[in-house]
């Protein structure tokens, strides 16, 4: 008896126990640290030395996620020696049998891994270029047969693990919270990972160290020992993945009804709902025959996360309501545009804070401190900013309505929702205990595990690209009727897709040929989105959640933005398939630095890229031209348009708008009255943005970034009003012109939703960036540029546009003197 309790007594303080298990301690050094003698730093072995050190570091980071993997096996370990000796005991918690299915092969794994990091460990601790290790991933390749025998027994093992933990409160403790030891270096001792979650890192190990095959080949000259070992690991890696993944995936994904069918997961994600005129986050689970909307309950810390289930619908009762069946509802009111700009340059603010912490080596408090407020900003962000509206019903009662900030992302839940629908769905009711169940599954089947915001991200993912892209819609084939037809471009930026672009629709045709060219702001983007719609003109056919006409999705398509292939100054052309049609376009892209940079004309004859004080003494006028006529056309006819100013004009037409008032011919207002005012709007940015020295000058610039810092509401206006007074009389006059005509446009917010903050956004860096950008340490990245400058810029401009009409001839009376130096 004393056996038997000193085994149960074991068991009990198992999730307790630090020192059962020790990794045997293995310095890796940091690879790029200074004097270190890392290649990196020497200039003279540049090709050679960059493969060795990439090959370091990442046998580095491998080696290190190695030691996690370990220490889960560890952790998974643990329990299964007390568990044992309570088996053959009068109060076993377990049998003989349910252990030895529960952990199979999980001792064989580990001692396997536990071998391959004891043997690469020092190779890497001692690394230079005659160091082989090709022969150590290539033994642990040829023993994924013990993996092959684990995949196999998974799901009875997971099964089992299930059933133990129901029938058996001290398993089930055991099972949610076992200690997994931190990686050395780490301040956390230990973590609590239930044992689903553990018994899953043996799968995930594989694919993870294909991909780390695939990386060292990458920096591996072919000629090396190295390079036909780790060519054969990689083979048999691959092989033994096709083989099992089709295995895997339904595992993952599926939980089993109380009748015995496999209810699998088919897609879930984070949609914004409105629930009692309110906007809630919550996490939607679509499963093959219903659709479940849950939010994340509020645990305290160590304990397992759940889903509390807010309402379900059976498939078979969900339906979409068309347009003219809808109930009139009350109108979703968007968020202000300026605050949804202003969480933007918070974010981006506080990004660069984050930056300049890490790279000053500054305290992980502070930085987790930031992090903190930036994931609350982007959260709010990510809350307040979906527009779109995506309604479905319950037949049998209530309505339920989602927002959404891309059609695109409606189009595939829809999509995906009807495809289950057209199975043989039957109507039904979940009692309360089967709700319970599968509201519990949800945790662990998610697919999506965070709030896709940036905050989330790993230090090792891509920040995404900074600049503009230019993207030119050509054609599209492959539609079986003549339909009027268009485009439109989405990009994703602070975690959300938003449309950037749309191309003119082309009437009745099975081959629309479209040939626009658009210059889309990227802000950390990684994805590009087309959508090909079909023109509705039935204006019964209206949402009557936003009252705009739905037109029909034709089909839609995604590309990532690689930054090799987009980064070149070459045109790259792509095709985008969707649902058999075939979009054709290209694209190039402009990094934020490059585009930063004014170049002044090398004629002096036209207009674009000539100092203002030249143009307007040759016109013999105060305002030039080009702006007087494209600000009385926006005026004329666009002044109410949506979005006039952001939206894109069709690059062709622009540079067809520049071509003829360089050339001031005579058909100028004859082309201006024939074109897309958004062109024109785009003809008027580009003329600014082209001045060779900002119409705010260069050399005021310092003193408005002081001035608009400055706290004293008196010494502000003080200072705003003498910048003015210095520059230029051409200049002053014409940022005076532009003034008052964008305050005009202000005024139609209602309609064409441009406040004065997104005016200022829009115009801020275009009046006011500098012709050359000075090489500021501080600024590490194209995001900082962003942070800093814009949000001072757009500041700027913001001011003049909140102030008083202010006339020239005043300004001039006013001799007030105020210094420049502020």
């Amino acid at each position: 008896m004393e056996e038997e309790e000193e085994a149960i007594g074991f068991l009990d303080k198992v999730l307790e126990d630090e020192d059962v298990f020790l990794l045997e301690e293995c310095e890796l050094g940091t690879p790029t640290s200074p004097g270190s003698g890392s290649p990196f730093l020497v200039a003279v072995k540049v090709e050679a030395g960059k493969g060795l050190e990439m090959r370091k570091l990442v046998l580095s980071g491998f080696l290190a996620s190695e030691e996690i993997y370990i220490n889960q096996l560890e952790a998974l370990l643990l329990p299964m020696k007390p568990l044992k000796a309570t088996a053959t005991t009068s109060q076993p918690v377990l049998t003989i049998q349910q252990i030895e299915t529960i952990f199979y092969k999980i001792q064989d794994i580990y001692e396997i891994h536990k071998e391959f990091y004891d043997n690469l460990c020092p190779k890497v601790q001692q690394w230079d270029s005659q160091v082989t290790m090709g022969h150590l991933f290539q033994k642990l390749a040829s023993q994924l047969g013990v993996y092959k025998a684990f995949v196999d027994n998974y799901k009875v093992a997971l099964e089992t693990a299930e059933k133990c933990s129901q029938s058996n409160n001290q398993f089930q403790k055991i099972s949610e919270e076992l200690k997994v030891k931190g990686p050395k270096d780490s301040k956390d001792s230990h973590t609590s990972v239930t044992m689903e979650a553990l018994l899953y890192k043996p799968i995930d190990r594989v694919t993870r160290s294909t991909l780390v095959l695939h990386d060292l080949l990458k920096h591996t000259p072919v000629d090396h020992p190295d390079y036909p070992l780790l060519q054969d690991a990689l083979r048999i890696s691959q092989n033994f993945l096709s083989s099992i993944n089709e295995d895997i995936d339904p595992r993952r994904t599926a939980v089993t009804t109380p009748k015995g069918e496999t209810r699998q997961l088919v897609k879930d994600g984070f949609l914004v709902e409105m629930s009692e005129s309110s906007r809630k986050l919550r996490h939607v689970f679509l499963f093959t025959d219903v659709l479940l909307c849950a939010k994340l309950k509020k645990t305290s810390a160590g304990k397992h996360q759940q889903y509390d289930c807010k309402w379900y619908i059976p498939l078979a009762d969900l339906v979409f309501p068309s347009p003219e069946e809808s109930e009139a509802s009350p109108q979703v009111h968007p968020f202000p545009d300026h605050e949804l700009e202003d969480m933007k340059m918070k974010i981006s603010a506080l990004k660069s804070e984050i930056q300049k912490e890490k790279a000053n080596k500054g305290q992980s408090r502070a930085i987790e401190r930031l992090k903190k407020k930036m994931f609350e900003n982007e959260f709010l962000l990510l809350l307040n900013s979906p527009t779109i509206p995506f309604r479905i019903h319950n037949r049998n009662g209530k309505s339920y309505l989602f927002l959404l900030s891309s059609d695109y992302e409606r189009s595939e839940w829809r999509e995906a929702i009807q495809k289950l629908q057209k199975k043989d769905l039957q109507a039904f009711v979940l009692s309360s205990v089967e709700l319970q169940v599968l509201t519990g599954s949800c945790f662990k089947l998610r697919t999506v595990h965070n709030i896709p915001v940036t905050s989330n991200k790993d230090d090792d993912e891509s920040p995404g690209l900074y600049g503009f892209l230019h993207v030119i819609v050509h054609s599209a084939k492959g539609f079986k009727q003549s339909a009027n037809l268009y485009c439109t471009l989405e990009v994703d930026s602070f975690g959300y897709f938003v449309s950037k672009a749309k191309t003119r629709v082309f009437r009745d045709t099975t081959e629309p040929k479209w040939d626009e060219e658009f210059e889309i702001e990227l802000e950390g983007s990684q994805s590009l989105r087309i959508l090909c719609y079909e023109k509705c003109y039935d204006k019964t056919k209206v949402n009557k959640d936003n009252n705009e006409i739905v037109d029909k999705i034709m089909g839609k398509g995604q590309i990532q933005l690689d930054p090799q292939t987009v980064e070149t100054k070459n045109w790259h052309t792509d095709v985008i398939e969707m649902n058999g049609i075939k979009v054709e376009f290209s694209m190039k892209f402009t990094s934020r630095d490059m585009s930063l940079k004014r170049t002044p004309s090398k004629k002096q004859t036209g207009v674009f890229g000539v100092k203002i004080s030249v143009v307007t003494k040759r016109e013999r006028s105060k305002v030039p031209y080009i702006v007087r006529q494209c600000v009385e056309e926006v005026e004329k006819r666009g002044i109410e348009e949506v979005g006039i100013y952001r939206i894109s004009g069709v690059a062709t037409d622009i540079q067809a708008l520049k071509a003829v008032f360089d050339a001031n011919n005579k058909d100028i207002l004859l082309m201006l009255s024939d074109m897309d005012i958004n062109a024109i709007a785009g003809t008027l940015k580009l003329y600014f943005r082209e001045l060779p020295e900002p119409l705010l000058t260069d050399r005021l610039y310092p003193a408005f970034m002081e001035g608009i810092a400055l706290s004293d509401p008196a010494a502000k206006e003080n200072c705003m009003m003498h910048l003015l007074r210095s520059l230029p009389d051409p200049n002053l006059i014409t940022f005076l012109f532009l003034l008052e005509h964008l305050k005009r446009v202000a005024e139609k917010e209602p309609i064409n939703k441009m406040s004065l903050h997104n005016l200022a956004t829009v115009f801020g860096p275009t009046l006011l960036r500098p012709s050359e950008v000075e090489s500021k340490a501080h600024l590490t990245s194209a995001a900082d540029i962003w942070s800093h400058d814009v949000m001072a810029q757009v500041q700027v401009l913001l001011y003049y546009l909140q102030h008083p009409p202010i006339s020239f001839a005043e300004l001039k009376r006013n001799t007030l003197y105020f210094s420049t130096d502020v």
